[in-house]
């Protein structure tokens, strides 16, 4: 009898781990540079569970990201964005019908322990220090990556919370040689003490054990309840095309992604994407490494979502 019970339970166990028929192959992921480690979590974690799967992780700045397909034509599976409006503006409806909200993030000024004034620095003084000639600091490139508009943003409003005149102009205009074209290309620069102190994502500076220092919710984007407050602020970016510009308005931090409409693998994008959504998978790896869950949030294109993603949305 005992034998018989084993051997159902390995049976049982048997289908559990089956691989689903089909879902093997290359998995192509473009996402936004911060979401570099916990993608590479999940990645591994999703593989354990799907081992035929060939996950390719391509971090790019989200708006780089979104170009490779609607510029170069490149095959995709999924698109994972830092913000949510590169998504909806640039992929849909073309090239995508929906896209689902599932993590925030803020804006925090990481150094190292031989960056200058790092005993004095503090969230009032900051603006100051950044500004003298003997500091060096680091952003990412507005035009490629929304870690670049967000750090003009979160200057726009600490001008007006400090009430410090010209201070905006006097960042853009300063250390020009130290702008990259996205977030985490910035890291080497403050770990070889090229710069002193760099604007970057509160995760991924935790990812990479860095100090920071938080800003106020008036200025670092975090807050939903503070929407209002940074709509007040606007960068212009390069438009749907090299030679025209748009306007993006300041917004609480919030990332997206959503598979391709001609997904390559679809039926591996969305074991992928129910993964990545699942609060006892992705989720809590992407909690773990600093970017909180906003599931369920509002999804753009909620009718169009495949019936089993739409728990993690709403209208």
């Amino acid at each position: 009898m005992l034998f018989m019970i084993s051997i159902l339970f390995s049976i049982i166990g048997c289908k559990e781990n089956r691989v689903p028929k089909g879902l093997s192959g290359d998995l192509i992921i473009f996402h936004a540079g911060s979401l570099s480690v916990p993608f590479k979590e999940i990645a591994a974690a999703f593989n354990k569970e799907y081992p035929a799967v060939n996950i390719l992780l391509e971090p790019a700045g989200s708006v780089a990201s979104a170009r490779k397909i609607t510029d170069l034509g490149r095959p995709c599976d999924i698109l994972a964005s830092s913000d949510y409006r590169v998504i909806d503006d640039m992929l849909i409806p073309k090239y995508a019908g929906w896209n689902i909200r599932f993590a925030s993030n803020e804006m925090v000024i990481a150094y190292t322990p031989k960056s200058k004034y790092l005993e004095t620095i503090d969230s009032i003084n900051w603006c100051r220090i950044l500004l003298q000639n003997d500091v060096l600091y680091g952003r990412a490139d507005p035009d490629q990556d929304p870690c670049g508009y967000r750090t003009v943003m979160t200057l726009m409003l600490a001008e007006k919370y400090y009430g410090s005149a010209d201070m905006v102009k006097n960042f853009i205009n300063k250390d020009v040689n130290y702008i990259r074209p996205k977030e985490v290309d910035l890291l080497p620069l403050l770990e070889t003490n090229s710069v002193d102190y760099i604007f970057i994502y509160r995760s991924v500076a935790e990812q990479h054990k860095l100090k920071y220092l938080r800003l106020p919710d008036e200025i670092n984007l975090e807050n939903p309840a503070l929407a209002e407050l940074y709509s007040g602020v606007s960068v212009d970016i390069v438009g749907d095309t090299p030679d025209t510009r748009k306007t993006i308005k300041g917004e609480p931090m919030v990332y997206s992604m959503t598979i391709l409409n001609n997904a390559p693998n679809n039926e591996a994008a969305m074991a992928f994407t129910t993964f990545l959504l699942n609060p006892d998978k992705g989720m809590a790896i992407m909690i773990r490494n600093g970017q909180p869950s906003v599931i369920p949030s509002t999804a753009t294109g909620y009718d169009q979502l495949p019936a089993s993603l739409k728990k993690y949305a709403t209208k």
